[in-house]
């Protein structure tokens, strides 16, 4: 059995070698011609697995290490037969934590306390559960919106209109799977309208998907007075990021909110997972059997605040200024597009809070929400 899949899928080879030949490519780069002889493809959001790049090939599955399948033609590959498994969930946790990292930054430049600030969250699924639930336990203030939802799936999270969090809320977060279609579409949701509503004391974030925002409204919005801060990790058109774009936004990085080790870890188990019951064999080796590395002793630092603490133990594990740096350094590369891929292809190994134990802590009263957070006492 041949099984080709993303370079940048990990533990393909402890999980999969078992099973058959595995070969490792670049996702973007995936042709026709890798595919041919195989039976398997494994891809992440950057592969876009069409009816044109199967055609002749002996591919029956097809995996995605990813919550979303837009980047998939469903519907082509259902015509053939080819079984479609993804990885719901995976990374959500990391993602949360990327927004609360991003918020606490925030927090610490701009000078105030989560308790002061409201945060509509945009989508309710697997993710946007996670960051509503994390943000509540940091002392936000968190609202939602999911008209596929009757009731929240979060306690104390209402549930209200896209506008009215746009008009009611400090911070937006977007977290939607990209839709065209349907009752209702999130193509381009954030609309010029909808933008323009947004003043300079809101944040706007999406680690969602790119396109949920139109990129050259919003450049065009950031261009005017009393504009909102911005912090996005997805673009319209990526790899291709706009760089007077960039410019503007406070906070950019290469889609790597969900890029923790845990989340790229339980993405392959549960395609590899998915995969044997596909093919009715038996794992011949499971995630829980692997000797995987934790994440690391943090000493708390000084804080004369909580989310002052959250700040500086969170941009450890996260360091969205380093990311930042890096994506706007790529710019003046060759191939801005290349330079990209590169960084999400070489992102440093980065753990959730929950593989990490903290020591140090000054005052024993926040101890109870750092645990509720995640991390574990030393």
């Amino acid at each position: 059995m041949r099984i080709v899949a993303d370079e940048n899928m990990p533990l393909v080879d402890a999980l999969f070698a078992p099973i058959g030949e595995v070969v490792r490519l670049p996702g973007r780069q995936i042709t026709a011609a890798d595919v041919r002889d195989a039976d398997a493809l494994l891809v992440r959001s950057v592969t876009r697995v069409t009816a044109d790049l199967l055609a002749g090939s002996r591919v029956r599955f097809v995996g995605t290490a990813t919550i979303g399948t837009d980047h998939i033609d469903l519907a082509a590959l259902q015509a053939r037969g080819i079984v479609v498994a993804s990885a719901p969930g995976c990374n959500a946790r990391a993602v949360a934590e990327y927004v609360l990292t991003c918020l606490a930054l925030l927090a610490a430049e701009q000078g105030w306390q989560p308790q002061a600030r409201s945060v509509g969250v945009v989508g309710l699924g697997n993710v946007g559960r996670q960051v509503a639930q994390l943000l509540q336990v940091a002392g936000f203030r968190v609202r939602g919106c999911d008209p596929f939802m009757e009731a929240s799936p979060v306690p104390g999270v209402e549930l209200v209109t896209l506008d009215e969090l746009i008009d009611s809320c400090d911070i937006l977060s977007l977290h939607t799977p990209l839709t065209r279609t349907g009752p209702h579409p999130t193509f381009h949701a954030m609309t010029t309208a909808r933008l323009e509503r947004l003043h300079a004391g809101q944040i706007l974030l999406n680690a969602g998907r790119g396109e949920v925002i139109d990129n050259r409204a919003l450049l065009a919005r950031l261009e005017m007075p009393d504009a909102p801060v911005v912090v996005l990790d997805v673009w319209e058109g990526e790899p291709v990021v706009m760089p007077d774009l960039l410019a503007r936004v406070r906070l950019g990085s290469p889609h790597v909110a969900g890029y923790s080790q845990e989340g790229k870890w339980r993405g392959t188990s549960m395609v590899h997972a998915a995969f044997c019951r596909f093919a009715g064999i038996t794992p011949a080796v499971s995630l829980g059997e692997l000797e995987l590395p934790r994440g690391p002793v943090l000493d708390c630092p000084p804080a004369d605040t909580l989310i002052g603490l959250l700040a500086g133990l969170t941009s450890r594990l996260c360091d969205v200024g380093r990311d930042d740096a890096a994506l706007r350094a790529s710019l003046a590369e060759p191939s801005p597009a290349l330079a990209f891929d590169r960084l999400r292809r070489d992102y440093p190994p980065r753990f959730e809070f929950a593989s990490c134990t903290i020591t140090g802590l000054q005052r024993p009263e926040w101890q109870a929400v750092l645990v509720a957070l995640g991390f574990h006492p030393g």
